[in-house]
Parts: structure tokens; C-alpha cells; sequence
């Protein structure tokens, strides 16, 4: 059993972002398995080393280790292997279209637009998708339904062509996509369980073709609860909800962990203990007042 724990550098660590490594770090220590930290630093628009070394000093601080410390951006040289097989295949395509131009159209399950494949039938120009500049490039995915339940019973079954459409798999910017780069990464990682948060669920099925089309194997899934903001957003780096330097000023780290643990509904920190049966299904709100951290 293998699993990770994958947060992208792009902002602060907050409770959400600990609680999520918490979570993965319990259960793979309770079934004696190894646990791969993977920084996904691949959003050349919005990384930071800052918040690399900050997340690594965050979960260390908190005394949760890794049997090994993956960068994404390292791993470029495998993404693009990935796309010239997908190349090879014939499925990558240029895409010109914008979010506004998809705005107003037909709601995806993750809340967004539906992508409604417009470019789909645009060949790669000579060169293939190298030579594509300052536009995305999508990967044609078959139009087959995934039939999948995650460990939890949460239901990820979709046509992922129709209900989200084709996937980017290289942005305008160049940057490798996050729907490409976590399958690669979680294939060559040998990545059995993969444990997150379920705003990721949506991604789930686009996630499970594109390992079927580059041959990889399928992991086990499953989606933990949310922090919200009392506004009912997700806790999120790009809002800078209640940053972790906050946090570590106002309580030790056993502190914090007991804090935590108890948003879990678990007795401790300890992996003899933990059991999925016990985490709570529904997400929670987190408040700060600039003292206190309240979860409930």
C-alpha cells in the first residue's frame, strides 16, 4: 500500500491543507504501508519556494513524516513523455476557447462549464504539440462512462467527455495540467490509495481514462471532508484562510494536532486507533477570530 499526500505550493498551509495530511498520514500508518509527499509545484504563475519550504516545515513541525519527498516540477521530462504518447495516439488537439467563452453554458459536476469539445476536430500543427503556442492543448478522451464508488461510497461514476468535456493536459502558458501530471506521477510513484479532499472527486473519473489510455494502473480512492470558510467556501491558499505562521503563534504543535484530531472525531493522533468509520462525512467550519481556531 502506498499512498501520498500531493499539495500544490501556491499559497499558505492552513488547517484545511494539515488536515488533509493528517488524514492521509493516519491511514497509511495504520495499515503499514509507505507515504510519499509529493509538492506539485507545476503553476509556474502561482508557485512560490516560500510555500514549498513552508509546507515541508508545517507537516514536519507537526511530526508527521514521509518515506520519500517527490517535486513535481523535477518530473517534467515524464509529463511530456505522457503527451507524446497521447500524441502518438492521436488525441491531443489544439484549443483556442476561453472559461468566458465557455460561461453560461452547461454546469459541470465540479460547479464549473462543461467543456463542449469545440476544437476537438483542430489537428496539432507540423511539429505536433511542441509547436503549439499560447494555446491549451486538450487530450480527445474516449467517450466511455466510468463506473466507479471511491472507499467511502462516494459515488464518481460520469462520462467524463460530456460532463466535464476534454481535458486540458498543457496550458497556454506551457506548464504541464494537473489532470495529467498527478496520473503520471501517481503511476510512477506506484500509488495504490489515493486519499483527498472532495472538491478533488469530480476529477476522479477524467483521472481513471487517462491512466487507461497511458496504460497505468487504476489506484483505490477515496474523498475526506471539507473545511469551510463560515461564508461556506473551501478553505483555500488563494484566499489566505487562516495561514499556518498564524496558527503555529498561537499553539504548540500538540495543540494544533489535538485540534485537528478532534475535527476528525478521533480519540489521538495514533494510527492504532484510526478508523474511517469514525471521520465524520460532512464538511465542517473553520473559524479564527485571531486567537482562537474553532472547527465544528
Amino acid at each position: 500500500m502506498i499512498s501520498r499526500f500531493a499539495p500544490s505550493t501556491t499559497g499558505d498551509a492552513h488547517p484545511g491543507t494539515l488536515l488533509s495530511a493528517l488524514l492521509v498520514w493516519l491511514d497509511v500508518r495504520a495499515r503499514g504501508g509507505q507515504a510519499v509527499l509529493r509538492l506539485e509545484d507545476i503553476d509556474i504563475t502561482r508557485v512560490k519556494q516560500v510555500w514549498r519550504d513552508q509546507i515541508v516545515d508545517a507537516l514536519a513541525w507537526l511530526g508527521l513524516e514521509w518515506d520519500a519527498v517527490v517535486v513535481q516540477s523535477a518530473r517534467t521530462p515524464r509529463h511530456e513523455e505522457a503527451l507524446d504518447r497521447l500524441a502518438e495516439q492521436g488525441r491531443l488537439y489544439p484549443c483556442s476557447c476561453s472559461r468566458a467563452e465557455r460561461s453560461g453554458g452547461r454546469r459541470a459536476p465540479d460547479g464549473g462549464w462543461a467543456y463542449e469539445n469545440t476544437c476537438r476536430a483542430k489537428p496539432l500543427p507540423p511539429g505536433g504539440w511542441r509547436a503549439v503556442h499560447d494555446l491549451a492543448v486538450r487530450v480527445r478522451l474516449p467517450d466511455d462512462r466510468v463506473e466507479l464508488v471511491d472507499d467511502g461510497g462516494l459515488d464518481l461514476s460520469q462520462t467524463p467527455a460530456y460532463d466535464l468535456g476534454d481535458p486540458i493536459v498543457r496550458r497556454r502558458d506551457g506548464a504541464i495540467a494537473y489532470q495529467l501530471a498527478v496520473v503520471v506521477d501517481d503511476g510512477d510513484a506506484g500509488i495504490t490509495d489515493v486519499i483527498r479532499g472532495r472538491d478533488i472527486a469530480p476529477s476522479t473519473a477524467t483521472q481513471v481514462l487517462l491512466q487507461r489510455l497511458l496504460g497505468l494502473p487504476q489506484p483505490r480512492y477515496r474523498h475526506h471532508f471539507l473545511l469551510l470558510e463560515p461564508a461556506g467556501n473551501k478553505l483555500a491558499k488563494l484566499h489566505g484562510s487562516i495561514p499556518w505562521n498564524d496558527l503555529r503563534a498561537r499553539y504548540s504543535a500538540a495543540e494544533l494536532l489535538a485540534i485537528l484530531v478532534r475535527a476528525a472525531n478521533l480519540d489521538d493522533a495514533s494510527p492504532r486507533t484510526f478508523d474511517w468509520a469514525r471521520v465524520p462525512r460532512t464538511d465542517k467550519v473553520a473559524r479564527w477570530d485571531g486567537r482562537d481556531l474553532v472547527i465544528a
